[in-house]
Parts: structure tokens; C-alpha cells; sequence
């Protein structure tokens, strides 16, 4: 039986656009849409059977935002897809429909007629995303083999590492904001998202955390205490140079289409000058981050702390630390901020 999916946009023509996408899915259907936010929860009152929601993020009467709010407030729990414009305010109430509980968004394209093979390729590629929201993963954990965790004695300080994808935004919003202002060591964050969406994000973090948190810069230099969000659009490596750890942006083409790429993050700092490294890595598809700490758990002395299935919005990437071996701790989403303390301390 195929799964019921709303959509919920102003634009007749991204609506029948859409559909038409959706209907030739073996798993998917439309089951109805609206073309505004308060048609949109109108629908949710009368109907039971919706699996999932496509909804814009600027509408008349009622916009995506304010809709989530409704939902949040009315206990209303279906996975939603968002969608917004790259504008600078509109990527800001992307972040914010994100930490109102949407899972993902997708970037309305210029001309929708010119862009339209490139449109369907990224809605079938979200298709896949939420259909991997239902699966039941069970994991069989390898256990880490038993390792003296001061084999590499080269050098000083902490830094904490982190990977995500979907579900991410809002994740980050139950880890960060927890972290003491004179956490010991500097934040490093690698969030799948395209350009013009990370500043949003990193601004957001900034309003309600008590570290200092902002979109990664070409030539930064790492300070603890100091979270830094990589581009959307650029990788992001550290260099060390001239006593400081410097972060580095690149503009090499996307893994797998992303960009920026947690590998090349975990990969670089083999070459640093920290003692430890503590990487994180949270809900998101995929297995971005394996490979990069695998090598570098070969070369550093690092803890790996992944997010547990349950509460994953997407249990791919830390499943895939999981079954690796790679962690030493799996644990739930709301304590993930203490694990990240107790192995950095504070200053």
C-alpha cells in the first residue's frame, strides 16, 4: 500500500509539478493539497492517514512556519519537507521551520520548467530519505577492540568534531546551547547543507547557546569555547600553521554529492596538533564520517560518541560508526551534550 503524502504550497504549478513526481513513485501518492498553511491544517484536522508533508515556506493567510508552530502546539507529528528560497530571510525561516521539527528542505530552483529534471532528481532523493524515517534498523554493535587511549602522546589540547545530516539543524539544537561557555576545547561542525543556508543556522545557534558560534571562515583560528559551522557549499579542513590550528576552506567537487564532506574534515586533522579529538556524529543519511575517523583513530588518540536509532531522525550515519566499531559511546540525542563534556572538561 502506497503512503499518503500532502502537499501544501501556494504555487498551483510547483503543486501539479509535484504530484505528478510523486504519483509515478511505487511507494507514494498524493493524497491531497492545499495552497496555504491554513487549507494545509484544515486537511490535518480531517485526515489520519498522512505519512508524509511537503510544505512551502511562504505562503498567504498561513505560512510553513506558522503552520509548524500549529502542529507543535496541537501535538500534530507527521515528518515534513520543507521548501525555501535561497534569500536571506527565507533561509532563516528555513532553520527555524527545521527546529520546529521539519526533518529536511528542499531549494525551490529559479525556473522550475528549465530545472526540471535536476528538481525531480532531489525530490526522489528525499523520497529515500523519508522512506529510510520508517525503517526499524536493528544494530549489531562490533565491539571496539580494547586500545591504551594515550598510544599517540603528540600534541596538546582537545578539539571536538561533529557530522550530521538530516535531522541535523535540529539536533544541533539540543547539543550546542548545552555546552558551557569555557567548554576546553574548539567545536568544529560539518552539517550537509548547501550554500547560503549554514550563516542562518550558525546565527540561530549563536542567539541561544552560551559558546560562541558562527559560519566557518577561510582562515580561522581555532579558540576553545568557539563553535565553528562549515560553509554550505565549501569543504572544510584544518591546517596547522605557525603554532595555530587554521581552518581551511575548498571549493574540490562534491563526495556523493556533498559539500561540504565530513571525511575531508576527519581526514585533516590527522595532521594536527591536538591530543585528542573527540568526534560526534548525529542523525543523517548515508555513511559520511566513517572513513574519515576510522583513519584518523588509526593515527590520534580520538573517543567517538554517536547518536542512538531512537532518537535519529535518519539512523544512517551513526549506525554506520556503530557497525564499524568506531564507537566507544552510543547514546541518546539529549546526552550527547554531557558526553561531549565529560571527555573535553572545562577551562
Amino acid at each position: 500500500m502506497k503512503k499518503n503524502i500532502v502537499i501544501i504550497d501556494d504555487s498551483a504549478l510547483m503543486r501539479r509539478v509535484l504530484s505528478d513526481i510523486i504519483n509515478k513513485t511505487e511507494q507514494y501518492q498524493v493524497l491531497c493539497t492545499a495552497a496555504n498553511g491554513q487549507e494545509g491544517l484544515d486537511i490535518l484536522h480531517r485526515l489520519s492517514d498522512i505519512h508524509f508533508i511537503f510544505l512551502d515556506i511562504n505562503m498567504p493567510k498561513m505560512g510553513g512556519v506558522e503552520l509548524l508552530k500549529c502542529m507543535k502546539t496541537e501535538g500534530i507529528q507527521i515528518p515534513t519537507v520543507v521548501f525555501s528560497a535561497a534569500a536571506e530571510r527565507s533561509s532563516a525561516e528555513t532553520i527555524e521551520a527545521l527546529s520546529l521539527g521539519a526533518i529536511d528542505f528542499l531549494k525551490k530552483p529559479e525556473n522550475l520548467l528549465i530545472n526540471m529534471d535536476s528538481f525531480r532528481t532531489k525530490v526522489l532523493n528525499l523520497l529515500t530519505i523519508l522512506s529510510h524515517t520508517e525503517e526499524e534498523s536493528s544494530v549489531v554493535v562490533k565491539e571496539r577492540g580494547k586500545r591504551d587511549r594515550n598510544q599517540h602522546h603528540i600534541g596538546r589540547g582537545k578539539l571536538v568534531a561533529i557530522a550530521c545530516s538530516t535531522g541535523g539543524p535540529k539536533a544541533l539544537q539540543e547539543v550546542i546551547p548545552y555546552l558551557p561557555s569555557n567548554l576546553d576545547a574548539p567545536v568544529l561542525i560539518v552539517q550537509h547543507m548547501p550554500e547560503g543556508f549554514t550563516a542562518s543556522l550558525a546565527n540561530r545557534l549563536n542567539d541561544i547557546s552560551m559558546l560562541s558560534v558562527k559560519e566557518a571562515a577561510d582562515g580561522d583560528i581555532l579558540k576553545n569555547g568557539h563553535v565553528y559551522i562549515a560553509k554550505g557549499g565549501s569543504h572544510m579542513r584544518v591546517h596547522y600553521e605557525n603554532g595555530h590550528h587554521v581552518i581551511r576552506l575548498g571549493q574540490d567537487e562534491p563526495v556523493s554529492g556533498l559539500r561540504p564532506y565530513a571525511n575531508y574534515m576527519y581526514e585533516s586533522l590527522i595532521q594536527s596538533d591536538y591530543y585528542e579529538i573527540i568526534c560526534v556524529v548525529l542523525t543523517g543519511m548515508g555513511a559520511d564520517g566513517t572513513k574519515g575517523i576510522g583513519m584518523l583513530n588509526q593515527e590520534k588518540n580520538v573517543y567517538v560518541i554517536s547518536q542512538d536509532r531512537e532518537s535519529s531522525t535518519v539512523y544512517g550515519m551513526p549506525k554506520m560508526i556503530a557497525q564499524s566499531g568506531l564507537s566507544d559511546e552510543i547514546v541518546s540525542l539529549n546526552n550527547i551534550a554531557k558526553a561531549i563534556i565529560n571527555n573535553t572538561g572545562v577551562c
